[in-house]
């Protein structure tokens, strides 16, 4: 790939992007949570490497995640400011994950909408360097070199960040646990039996329920056992039995993706620690289910025999 970049045709300049895209998006969406943003981030990174003088880039990986962080750690700066007018709750845009692995490949760390969510908590700085860190296992040196930064700053943005993760994170529950909790959610909820809803849910358990302003939510996160169960209950029967409810690959974790008539109207994600279910996401958001508008094969009644596994290739 180096040896590519090198010689400045815009054939090989897109190549050498095109094989580098699943880090730099992981890199970019990490950073935003937005997948939106994201493409917008790479797609400025691609415009600064087609404009380069490539036949004196002698790394040209090195320039493009450059490139890339820099451009997402402005764009963070300005979406933190953006999301304080954000109506309700603000939760990651999901990714469909199922559908490309090497994708998922890139993005085997920090790429659950709870960690994401949790990412938020960080300044732009930290966000950057903990990714940089834990997701891609940059050298605090090089971290450094591609923020702009020294060694010692990097270093002290990634301690804070590690401090201020370390009081919000608990013992995730592994995959096959995680799936099968998530069954035995959605049986409980479709069920309408209250009891059996509050026995998944750990003390503490909140809900967050994103609209984005273009579908009705709480307005504020929903907090305690017996308030979330009822919530989502009601919510559950607020849907109606038309709805289509499979399990679905989204962010590397099962979730629950409700749709009517072929059309996704909710992603289910559920956070969960030997206590049971922390915390339960909800995207409601039009923009934010673009990834997961297809058309469903699931009927509204197969769901109680248990939704369909559609973790494989589509």
């Amino acid at each position: 790939m180096g040896e590519r970049g090198k010689d400045g045709t815009l054939i090989d300049a897109l190549e050498v992007f095109d094989a580098l895209r699943p880090r730099l998006f992981g890199i970019a969406y990490r950073m935003l949570g937005s997948v939106t943003e994201a493409e917008d981030v790479l797609q400025d990174a691609w415009l600064r490497w087609q404009q380069a003088d490539r036949s004196q880039v002698r790394d040209p990986i090195g320039f493009l995640v450059t490139a890339t962080s820099r451009l997402a750690l402005n764009a963070a700066t300005s979406a933190r400011a953006r999301r304080e007018l954000y109506p309700g709750p603000w939760l990651p845009e999901p990714v469909d994950t199922a559908a490309d692995p090497m994708f998922v490949a890139e993005l085997k760390e920090s790429l659950e909408l709870a960690a994401l969510l949790l990412l938020e908590r960080l300044t732009p700085a930290e966000r950057a360097v903990y990714v940089l860190r834990e997701a891609f296992d940059y050298p605090f040196r090089r971290i450094g070199e591609l923020l702009g930064i020294g060694e010692a700053h990097a270093r002290q943005l990634g301690r804070r960040a590690r401090t201020h993760l370390a009081r919000e994170r608990h013992d995730p529950v592994g995959r096959a646990d995680h799936r099968r909790l998530l069954h035995t959610f959605l049986a409980a909820a479709r069920s309408g039996e209250l009891s059996q809803l509050e026995k998944l849910l750990a003390d503490t358990a909140a809900s967050y329920a994103d609209g984005g302003g273009a579908v009705r939510a709480a307005p504020v996160p929903v907090v305690g056992r017996d308030n979330v169960a009822r919530y989502l209950l009601g919510l559950f029967q607020k849907f109606g039995r038309d709805l289509s409810l499979e399990i679905v690959e989204a962010n590397g974790q099962a979730a629950i993706l409700a749709s009517r008539a072929g059309t996704a109207v909710a992603l289910l994600t559920v956070d969960a620690s030997p206590n049971g279910i922390e915390r339960v996401l909800i995207v409601l958001n039009p923009e934010k289910l673009t990834q997961f508008q297809r058309q469903s094969s699931i009927s509204p009644d197969r769901s109680a025999e248990g939704p369909a596994d559609r973790s494989g290739p589509r």
